[in-house]
């Protein structure tokens, strides 16, 4: 969906598809039809907008077969879809199987993640709308942060450089942006902002800039406003928001049968604490218990609460989500939700989509009178 801001900027509201791997084209048509085309008809929305997740070898056979790639963009335009972000957080060739170490490797040293996201850059091109001058691809925090040693940061400053070129190369062929975010997260490199701050500190700050997802965010601790200052006073770009609450809990040992429910053998739900903890998973977590108050890293459907002692961090994501609309421009063009409560259903993410929708018109912002320039 577009939104108008009250500067006149247009800014996209989709929903993020990477819960449903799509391991071929066929599948990911199939998606469309099964989730975002009943979605759109839900909202009643004339366009909808998807951000895809492609995986590697899908992506590569995509980046090099210009007829596919007009097929993928005539099947979004016949559903009424368009996309103007595409994900390369996780690296797996689909289904859920390994979907949790999968996630961070290759990581930001290694040639490979270089590769797929240029694939995926190459791909974005040729889907966004036709007034449509650039778009986003999402991508790891560069690595997790456990073994992140001297060469391997050496080797990623590297790869960095040939990113931007990747991503230069793109646009003098093409005539269209593609932007790259890098989403910091707990355990990872890129996890609060001073170490976001300083993994970008020397890198091309007009094509490379950070996914901020507002459920990590909250399980730094930081206050929300501050973050956001210092991103953009380090003259880093937020290029694309994931709007998310993470799940809160004051007393872990209380709320532990209910917690459990939240446990995934395929997915890592980090645990962070008040006083700077850090646990790798929530599993584990419910094995050690950390004092608490607890956050957990797990996307909770923005428009439900969770049950009762469990809370979610919906005054994080308001807060960040009223400054980043709240100046004389938008901070960023594209905004996302995504849940991970599965199974994933066409009525959940049109309720959440709708609720978002209208947290955006209360920031002022409205549907555009006609179609204009993204």
């Amino acid at each position: 969906m577009r939104l108008r801001h009250r500067s006149g900027r247009i800014v996209h509201l989709s929903y993020g598809a990477n819960v449903r791997p799509a391991p071929d084209l066929e599948a990911v048509v199939d998606q469309l039809d099964t989730d975002a085309s009943a979605v759109r008809a839900q909202l009643g929305v004339d366009t909808l907008g998807v951000s895809l997740w492609l995986p590697p070898t899908l992506a590569a056979a995509l980046a090099v077969d210009g007829r596919a790639r007009t097929r993928l963009r005539a099947e979004l335009d016949a559903r009424g879809l368009e996309v103007v972000t595409l994900s390369g957080v996780p690296y797996a060739e689909g289904g859920d199987e390994g979907l949790a170490t999968a996630r961070y490797l290759p990581d930001w040293s290694s040639p490979a993640r270089l590769e797929y996201t240029l694939d995926l850059a190459r791909i974005l091109v040729d889907l966004l709308p036709e007034d449509a001058v650039r778009g986003a691809v999402t991508t790891l925090g560069l690595g997790r942060s456990a073994g992140w040693d001297v060469p391997k940061q050496r080797e990623c400053a590297r790869i960095l450089g040939r990113l931007s070129s990747g991503l230069a190369e793109v646009a003098w062929h093409t005539g269209r942006a593609v932007r790259v975010g890098f989403q910091p997260e707990p355990g990872c490199v890129m996890d609060d902002t001073a170490s976001t701050i300083a993994a970008l500190s020397r890198v091309d700050k007009d094509r490379i800039g950070v996914c901020l997802d507002l459920a990590n965010l909250a399980c730094t601790w930081q206050d929300p406003i501050a973050a956001l200052d210092q991103l953009a006073g380090a003259n880093v770009q937020v290029i694309r928001v994931q709007v998310a609450a993470a799940l809160e809990v004051g007393n872990p040992v209380q709320a532990a049968e209910t917690l459990r429910g939240y446990v995934e053998a395929d997915h890592l739900h980090q645990v962070t604490t008040a006083t700077g903890g850090y646990v790798d998973d929530l599993a584990q977590a419910l094995g050690e218990f950390p004092p608490g108050p607890w956050r957990v890293r797990y996307h909770l459907p923005l428009h439900v609460t969770p049950p009762a002692p469990l809370a979610a961090t919906t005054a994080v994501w308001r807060q960040a989500l009223a400054h980043l609309m709240g100046g004389d421009g938008p901070s960023t063009e594209y905004l996302d939700v995504e849940s991970e409560v599965r199974p994933v259903e066409a009525d959940g993410i049109a309720a959440e989509l709708a609720y978002m929708r209208n947290e955006l018109s209360g920031l002022g912002l409205s549907p555009p009178a006609e179609a204009c320039a993204a």
